[in-house]
């Protein structure tokens, strides 16, 4: 099998990850038009974090670039985090004009798929939503290294899905691009420095959109500024970051008690301290990659991530 075909598998499994993910996003809006406020924040805060460590994870598996030459890396990077059992409950307090306001320990948008129940005056009940009983979130991307001019290279990170109703329930598309830039830092130190370094800055945007109604149901952007190094042996390189993040996410989703108003509900998480220790092995045209990701916002809410990668490489 050539190499592009290769890569055509590759990319196909990416976009299998993400069709199989599409069906839960259209449930999760349901279970987010019984929220807002506090209750919107609880619910959907694990998964903002996990999607901010994975969307972080993943940029690079060195820190050598080259001063010159045609260096040209097309790669797919898989993500993962694994969730705790802190992730899985939150506080929530009954919404609206339900009587009388009862406070509860309720599923997050990771806890057990199981609705909690509040009986109220007059024989009513007020129902908190299921969780989708998630252990992880996985995320995949392909993605293109290109370089080198003057000891920098571009990274750019794409996926795209457009489907109807046959195969996505509530009708959705996605897409993710992202636009990197990394500079030797090592052209500018001595020959006889014991490690390569390199200096980056990396963007990305994610959005889902509800077709039917062309609004963006979740878009999401980060921005990472960081400083890489490794060292290469004959056949691996260790590699090590340390990168400063910032990351934002809005959702905008029907209210379930006025489906002619929109629910807006923003998400930053801004200052955050993130940590990569990592091992690439360089195999001829091939190179596998897999890391450790630490993040640490202001708050100390603490993230892990695991990222593996292959890339198929050419140097001339």
């Amino acid at each position: 099998m050539g190499v592009w075909a290769r890569l055509g598998m590759a990319i196909g499994t990416v976009m299998f990850l993400l069709l199989q993910a599409a069906p839960a996003a259209a449930e999760l809006a349901d279970n987010l038009s019984a929220y807002t406020g506090r209750n919107a924040q609880g619910y959907f805060g694990p998964l903002v974090d996990a999607f901010a460590a994975d969307l972080n994870a993943g940029t690079f598996h060195s820190a050598y670039i080259p001063e010159r030459g045609l260096q040209l890396s097309l790669e797919v990077r898989a993500m993962s985090v694994y969730f705790s059992d802190a992730d899985r409950t939150f506080i929530a307090t009954t919404e609206g004009l339900f009587r009388p306001e009862t406070t509860v320990e309720a599923p997050t948008v990771v806890g057990r798929p199981e609705v909690v129940w509040v009986e109220g005056v007059g024989g009513t009940a007020y129902a908190f939503p299921s969780g989708f009983g998630l252990d992880s979130f996985q995320f995949a991307v392909p993605q293109l290294r290109l370089g080198s001019f003057y000891g920098t290279e571009m990274v750019f990170r794409f996926a795209f899905l457009d489907q109807g109703n046959d195969l996505l329930v509530g009708d959705l598309s996605l897409n993710l691009w992202g636009i990197g830039l990394r500079h030797s830092v090592s052209q500018y130190l001595n020959n006889d420095f014991p490690v390569d370094v390199a200096a980056s800055v990396f963007w990305q945007r994610f959005a889902m959109e509800e077709k039917e109604r062309g609004d963006d149901l979740v878009t999401a952007k980060t921005l990472s500024i960081g400083l890489q190094v490794s060292k290469r042996f004959a056949m691996f390189e260790p590699y090590a970051g340390l990168a400063y993040d910032r990351f934002s996410l809005d959702a905008s989703y029907e209210d379930e008690g006025d489906p002619t108003d929109r629910v807006q509900l923003g998400f930053d998480r801004n200052d955050i301290v993130q940590l990569t220790l990592g091992l690439s092995f360089d195999l001829a045209f091939l190179n596998v990659h897999g890391e450790y990701n630490i993040l640490e916002d202001h708050l100390q809410t603490r993230q892990d991530a695991l990222s593996v990668g292959v890339a198929l490489q050419y140097h001339r």
